[in-house]
């Protein structure tokens, strides 16, 4: 008798503990964590697919640029996404997001919060000045928004693998995949997409785009103003002028 009390809890040990493994595996599997990071995560098998690829000093010297709404759709599909933002080139794919919280893990450690939503329960949206107006022409803030991250190594390198693998499956010629959840990055790219949106050629912001590329991801020293700095010629206002 005590022998059969035994194995059965055992058994019910041994089910217990595989069903706790399924679990541990299948969040590590899913887009909902990308914060588990270890040794041999499935996430991580099979190389690197976000970042530089070769030593190529005009990397980011692009020929062309345009939207692709049907890759910034997929992505945004991803848990942990609120929002992204996807260029195709004639060498990389370039992706500007938002995170949310529909995952875990989207950061790495030490990578702060840059947003005060604090506001959202005031009825307020700046809770530092108390004003409700915010800045429409931004895309994310720094108040009463979505997530940004201000430094690329700040951001989940699961979360990175996983966005890239999505772009790559579905623009498979592309050289290179570079992601930023930056605030200043994602509104420029909020910019150019709403030239695409409205029908306009992104063509004359060929040379404001590569400045703005090659100063996220290549060290540049160059940077367009910033998108909430009064004077900034946006491309809406510049073709507007014509």
């Amino acid at each position: 008798m005590l022998k059969r009390m035994a194995a059965l809890l055992l058994s019910a040990f041994v089910l217990s503990a595989t069903a706790g493994c399924n679990y541990e595996q299948l969040a590590q599997n899913s887009d909902t964590d990308y914060g588990s990071r270890q040794a041999n995560d499935p996430k991580m098998l099979g190389g690197k697919s976000y970042g530089p690829m070769s030593n190529n000093p005009h990397q980011h010297d692009n020929a062309f640029f345009e939207y692709s709404s049907m890759i910034s759709r997929k992505v945004t599909d991803l848990n942990g996404i609120a929002s992204a933002i996807v260029m195709l080139t004639d060498k990389n794919a370039y992706v500007g997001l938002m995170t949310d919280w529909t995952a875990v893990g989207t950061r790495n450690s030490g990578g702060k919060s840059e947003q005060d939503n604090t506001g959202t329960s005031e009825g307020v949206y700046n809770h530092d000045t108390g004003s409700p107006y915010g800045n429409s022409r931004t895309l994310v803030s720094p108040y009463n928004s979505y997530f940004s991250v201000n430094d690329i190594n700040n951001l989940s390198d699961e979360l990175k693998q996983t966005v890239a693998l999505r772009v790559r499956e579905l623009a498979p010629t592309v050289q290179e995949v570079h992601i930023s959840a930056n605030m200043e990055f994602v509104n420029y790219f909020n910019e150019f997409a709403k030239e695409a949106w409205g029908g306009r050629p992104l063509m004359p912001w060929i040379d404001q785009f590569n400045t703005v590329v090659k100063y996220h991801f290549a060290g540049g020293k160059e940077m367009p103003k910033p998108i909430t700095q009064p004077g900034t010629y946006s491309p809406s206002e510049a073709q507007m002028d014509q």
